[in-house]
C-alpha cells in the first residue's frame, strides 16, 4: 500500500503472487463490458450460427478503435510505457549522431595533420600554390565552424528535451514509498487472524515477517499456503516451519488464482480502502485495524452455513 492516500485517487497494490501492478477497473465498466463469447449464451442460435457470430465478434474486437484512443484517459502503465518509448526513441537518434559526429571529428584530426605536412613542403611551392591550399584550407575550416555550430544547436534541442521528459515524468503520480501489509486469513473459517503492517515496504525482511507469523499463527495450524516469495523460501522461515511443525504449501508461479481465498480477501481489503484515506503508516493501522473487526464479524457467503459471520462459524466448530 502507499503510505498515503486520498479517496481521489486510484488505490494501487502489489500483488505479491504475480509481482505486478494490479490495476482494477470500476465496477460500472465492469458491468458493461463485452466479449465475443458472449453469443454462445444465446440459446437461439445453434453452434454454427454462434460460431459465425463469434468469429465476426472477434474479428471486430481486434480492430483498433478509431476515434475513442485520444477521448478516453490512458491509464498510468500506458502514459509510463509512453514516456519510456519516446525516452528510447531519443537515446537511439543520439547514439547515431554522437558515431557519425565521431567519425567526423577522426576525419578532421586527418585533414589537420595532412595540413601540417602540407604546410612543410610548401616551402619549397610557388606562393600561388601556397595561396591556392591556404583558400582550400579556410573553406574546411568554415565548414568545421559551421559544423560544430550544427553540434552545439542539436545538444540545446536534446538538453530541452531531457528537461521535457523529466518534468513529465514528475507530473505523472509516482509512489516512491511503500507499506507492506502481510495478509493471512483462515481458509476453513474465512478468518483474518491478522494484517501486520511494516514500514519498511518492500525491504521488509524475511526476519519481520517470521516474527509476525509467529505471533498470529493459531497453535493448531497444519498447512500454510503461501506464494513463492523471498520472504517465505528463506531460512528464518524453514525455520519457522520446524519449530512450529506445520507444512509449507507454495503455489504455483505467477498463479495467484491457486491461492484464491487470501487473493479475494485483497481484494475486499482494497475496496473498504478505497474511498479511506490517511497521511501516514499509524492512520492506516488504525484503518487495519477497523477493516479486521468489521470483516469477521459480518456474513460471509463463503462459508457453508448462510448468514454466519467468520467469528460466529469459528465458534460453532469449536463447539463440536
Amino acid at each position: 500500500m502507499p503510505v498515503s492516500h486520498e479517496p481521489a485517487v486510484k488505490l494501487p497494490a502489489v500483488s505479491g503472487s504475480s509481482g505486478r501492478l494490479v490495476i482494477e477497473p470500476p465496477a460500472e465498466a465492469e458491468s458493461k463490458r463485452t466479449w465475443p463469447g458472449q453469443v454462445f449464451a444465446n440459446d437461439s442460435l445453434d453452434y454454427p450460427e454462434a460460431m459465425l457470430e463469434f468469429v465476426a465478434a472477434s474479428r471486430a474486437e481486434s480492430q483498433p478503435p478509431l476515434d475513442t484512443a485520444d477521448t478516453q484517459p490512458r491509464s498510468l502503465k500506458a502514459q509510463k510505457r509512453e514516456l519510456h518509448q519516446a525516452e528510447r526513441k531519443i537515446q537511439d537518434e543520439r547514439r547515431i549522431v554522437r558515431e557519425k559526429r565521431s567519425l567526423e571529428d577522426q576525419a578532421w584530426s586527418v585533414l589537420k595533420a595532412g595540413r601540417q605536412v602540407e604546410k612543410a613542403a610548401s616551402l619549397e611551392e610557388s606562393v600561388a600554390a601556397r595561396q591556392a591550399q591556404a583558400v582550400q584550407w579556410r573553406v574546411l575550416r568554415e565548414q568545421r565552424t559551421t559544423s560544430l555550430a550544427q553540434r552545439e544547436e542539436q545538444d540545446q534541442r536534446w538538453r530541452q528535451e531531457r528537461r521535457t521528459f523529466r518534468e513529465r515524468w514528475l507530473q505523472l503520480p509516482i509512489i516512491t514509498a511503500w507499506i507492506a501489509i502481510l495478509v493471512i486469513t483462515d481458509n476453513c473459517t474465512r478468518q483474518c487472524l491478522g494484517l501486520p503492517l511494516f514500514v519498511a515496504g518492500p525491504k521488509v525482511t524475511s526476519e519481520l515477517i517470521v516474527e509476525a507469523l509467529r505471533a498470529l499463527l493459531p497453535p493448531e495450524l497444519r498447512f500454510l499456503i503461501t506464494d513463492r516469495g523471498t520472504h517465505f523460501t528463506a531460512d528464518a522461515f524453514k525455520n519457522l516451519m520446524r519449530s512450529e511443525e506445520f507444512i509449507h504449501v507454495l503455489i504455483a508461479c505467477h498463479r495467484p488464482q491457486s491461492n484464491g481465498i487470501a487473493e479475494r480477501f485483497v481484494r475486499s481489503l482494497k475496496e473498504w480502502l478505497r474511498d479511506k484515506s490517511w497521511q501516514d503508516d499509524p492512520e492506516l493501522a488504525l484503518l487495519l485495524e477497523q477493516f479486521l473487526v468489521e470483516y469477521n464479524d459480518r456474513p460471509h457467503q463463503g462459508l457453508p452455513l448462510p448468514g454466519l459471520s467468520p467469528n460466529e462459524f469459528a465458534r460453532r466448530i469449536g463447539l463440536l
